[in-house]
């Protein structure tokens, strides 16, 4: 079966989120900001799984979070994580059905709600999902096969045999539930809802975080490759497929993701796909190889293979392992030939001004058996002043292929053939 829903640009007004009184600009250095954050998280993350394992989590009573009666120490147990997720989608939750509005991200696993009843959890605006009302809500015990999937390290016995998970999200910022299933629901776009009961989701009980979004989102839809993401869960009812589509920035209309195989009208011209991989220290993350960028007639190459780069759904700037944006920013140098403006806003590296002078070089990023060709509107951010900024920047951390470079592409994720494929698309009229 296949079926599309909205995906809504925190930005735009679709979303609960806009703020009228913002720029584009500010709108466009906002999330620029909370790209760079994602990247030094998953930089935190790398380090971590592949060095030292997570503390075991807190028992199910958590005996050391502070009390919800006690303000100031627990405003003081409250620490920032990044404030990632560019779309925003909604789906249903329980017997009867109770709509929750959760943030997108291929980068996660474990989809998770807040739940009532809850020990410390951020201020959302709907009421917590209490699964004591859905006639359909099941705990996941300990010795579920649902359970063993997550890692030994995050997971615990509650009192009652149930299964209890954690999720870190850099430092010591935590969230902690019970795993349970229930039926998910969707309500397509074409008019048909999708329902698929006996989801496996996470219910939150403590978080010791806080979104700048969390009033509006109650949670995250994971679509990462693992077993317990939701687009694993739904692969045999959708062929194991989902695509995106993601709108430009200042586009009025909603991206759309897709479960299961293209639409016929969907185009064949210029589809183009490639192996991605999986790597330990990174599970959540489909990894891609780049084998090298041309910039006008230049060649930038990267001299690896096996997986270097990751192709995310949530920072909208593209991220190269600094010794390959060394090269690559000489290049556009070069075929620019003009002067780079010297007041570059933080976090943009390389701005120019009067773009409708400029001939632009093509830009094509070599993937293994995939040239994807991007236009000018994937490579620059237009800003204040007659000023654009270049999407890519350094990093100390893995590369990262952000959600700029893939706007008006349908890009298809394949998790029985282990592959992603892109399709330009006009998407604000797919």
């Amino acid at each position: 079966m296949g079926f599309s829903i909205d995906l809504i640009p925190r930005h735009s007004p679709m979303s609960p989120l806009y703020n009228s009184e913002m720029t584009q600009t500010e709108l466009v250095k906002s999330a620029a900001m909370r790209s760079i954050a994602r990247s030094k998280l998953l930089d935190f993350i790398g380090q971590n799984e592949s060095s030292s394992p997570l503390p075991s989590p807190p028992s199910p009573s958590l005996p050391s979070p502070p009390s919800s009666s006690s303000s100031s120490s627990a405003e003081s147990a409250i620490t920032p994580v990044p404030d990632h997720g560019e779309y925003l989608m909604r789906f249903s939750l329980g017997t009867p059905q109770v709509e929750r509005l959760a943030i997108f991200d291929t980068g996660s696993d474990l989809s998770w709600v807040q739940c009532s009843p809850c020990k410390t959890c951020y201020p959302q605006d709907a009421p917590l999902y209490d699964p004591t009302q859905s006639s359909t809500y099941m705990e996941v015990a300990c010795d579920s096969q649902a359970c063993t999937l997550i890692p030994q390290n995050k997971r615990d016995c509650g009192n009652s045999r149930q299964c209890i998970y954690l999720q870190q999200y850099g430092g010591s910022s935590i969230t902690i539930g019970r795993l349970g299933s229930d039926t998910v629901s969707f309500g397509s776009t074409t008019g048909q809802a999708a329902t698929f009961p006996e989801s496996v989701f996470g219910c939150a009980f403590y978080s010791n975080f806080t979104f700048e979004i969390s009033s509006k989102a109650n949670g995250i839809v994971g679509l990462g490759p693992g077993p317990l993401s939701l687009a694993s869960q739904l692969g045999e009812q959708t062929g194991h497929k989902f695509s995106y589509c993601m709108v430009p920035f200042s586009s009025t209309s909603s991206g759309k993701l897709k479960f299961g195989s293209y639409p016929s009208q969907s185009p064949t011209n210029g589809v183009v796909s490639t192996p991605f991989v999986i790597n330990p220290s990174l599970p959540s993350y489909y990894l891609l190889n780049l084998e090298g960028i041309t910039v006008g007639q230049k060649n930038v190459l990267t001299g690896q293979s096996g997986g270097n780069i990751i192709i995310d759904s949530v920072p909208i700037l593209t991220h190269l392992e600094q010794r390959i944006y060394a090269a690559f920013i000489s290049s556009v140098k070069e075929a620019f030939n003009v002067e780079a403006a010297e007041d570059a806003p933080n976090p943009f590296e390389f701005c120019v001004r009067n773009p409708s002078s400029l001939n632009f070089p093509e830009f094509v990023f070599h993937f293994t058996g995939a040239d994807v060709v991007l236009n000018p509107n994937n490579m620059f951010i237009a800003l204040d002043n007659n000023l654009i900024c270049m999407t890519v920047v350094p990093t100390t951390g893995i590369s990262i292929f952000g959600n700029w470079a893939q706007i008006d592409f349908q890009v298809e994720y394949d998790l029985a053939a282990r592959k992603v494929s892109f399709a330009p698309t006009n998407c604000s009229s797919y």
